[in-house]
């Protein structure tokens, strides 16, 4: 069968480029074509863009790359109408993807699958009335989704568990405890320990994050050092142009060895989003960190626009503050230093949280989202989708 898929982030294209490996060996002729990364390409689909043309986040740069984002749209459309799919696979990524849907089933009778629901529990909660009207089956990667659409919405979704469990336990039963050495060694690192910085994956995240969190940390530079995960869709020279000479000196950058870097991190600062729980699937103790612009502002905004207590993955699947959460003028040095002292070895609140990694972990459940989620849709293929069965 012929599969469309479409990912919008790094992480998207992770969970995506898994979710195929599982297509394939339900369905061994699948096809696939992408809007997506490099790593759904590496599973043999055919890329027609890269999300990271595409990825702009923050109304200022979506407005300036508007005429971007809409040719990119208008090809996605076309390209779907010329190749006609068995089924088109929506990944997270709910600006686009939720009008790629409407297209589709306004214009073709091909069933809309999306893995990684929207999160309109968090804000737009409005959405829900396109995405019953628009995609066909929704599968979910958050335990706390199921009661929020079937009981609240009355809309039927499928839990499949989730695909970061899948990752990180692939990694580890691959890698073992790792050799600590060999990773100081092949990344010009030294013998202190680390602490890692996950700043996001889109530039604008970068910039408004990266050079706090290099700040707050350099009163710990005695006895850690500090290493930054790269993003796979933001260059060197882009990371050279954020932070200062002087926390160049300070930072050293690794790419493509985010898991690596976490199995031989004493604690991280992190921004929101599918870093948060890989972090806490670790088990590395993180402040996470996402400042905004205009933060008091921000930060009334966000009372009256979002519908949840927590930004970071971990708290919303635990139902409780596990992980310290600083937020628009609340990430600031002097807070995010405050909490990292607080976890790193020694530190009050470093087995509390640890603790509460272990609760988040067991709501998660067992590993097999892809292959459950690969399944589901298959069926439903087979059978013949018909809309919200």
């Amino acid at each position: 069968m012929k599969y469309y898929l479409i990912a919008g982030e790094a992480s998207g294209d992770l969970h995506a480029s898994h979710l195929m490996a599982a297509l394939r060996k339900e369905d061994p002729e699948a096809r696939f074509r992408l809007f997506g990364g490099d790593m759904m390409k590496a599973q043999g689909g055919e890329l027609v863009q890269h999300y990271r043309d595409l990825a702009y986040m923050g109304i200022i740069p979506v407005l300036m790359h508007l005429p971007t984002i809409l040719r990119g749209m208008k090809r996605c459309r076309r390209d779907i109408l010329e190749w006609q799919p068995d089924a088109v696979i929506l990944i997270d990524y709910p600006g686009f993807n939720l009008k790629i849907a409407r297209f589709v089933r306004q214009h073709t009778r091909i069933p809309v699958f999306y893995y990684i629901s929207p999160k309109i529990w968090a804000w737009k909660e409005w959405r829900i009335k396109d995405i019953r009207r628009n995609v066909d089956c929704l599968l979910s990667i958050l335990p706390f989704e199921v009661d929020f659409f079937e009981r609240k919405h009355h809309y039927p979704i499928h839990y499949v568990g989730n695909p970061t469990v899948d990752e990180v336990a692939a990694y580890l039963q691959e890698h073992g405890a790792g050799d600590r050495e060999s990773f100081c060694r092949d990344n010009g690192l030294d013998s202190r320990p680390v602490i890692a910085l996950l700043a996001g994956s889109r530039k604008q995240e970068v910039r408004d994050n990266l050079p706090r969190m290099v700040k707050a940390a350099e009163p710990f530079l005695k006895d850690y050092q500090l290493v930054l995960a790269a993003a796979p869709g933001l260059s060197d020279e882009f990371y050279q142009g954020v932070r200062s000479r002087e926390q160049e000196a300070k930072l050293k950058v690794v790419r493509g060895q985010t898991y690596r870097l976490l199995q031989h991190s004493q604690a991280a600062l992190v921004t929101s989003g599918t870093a948060t729980l890989e972090t806490g699937l670790f088990r590395v103790p993180q402040v996470v960190c996402y400042h905004m612009k205009w933060g008091r502002l921000a930060s009334l905004a966000r009372r009256l626009v979002l519908n949840v207590p927590f930004i970071s993955l971990v708290n919303l699947v635990a139902g409780e503050e596990v992980v310290p959460e600083l937020v628009a003028e609340q990430m600031n040095p002097e807070n995010v230093r405050r909490h990292l002292a607080a976890i790193l070895p020694g530190g009050p609140d470093r087995q509390k949280q640890l603790q509460g990694y272990d609760r988040m972990a067991a709501i998660l459940g067992e590993p097999g989202a892809p292959g459950r989620a690969a399944k589901i849709i298959l069926e439903q293929v087979n059978k013949g989708a018909t809309p919200n069965f």
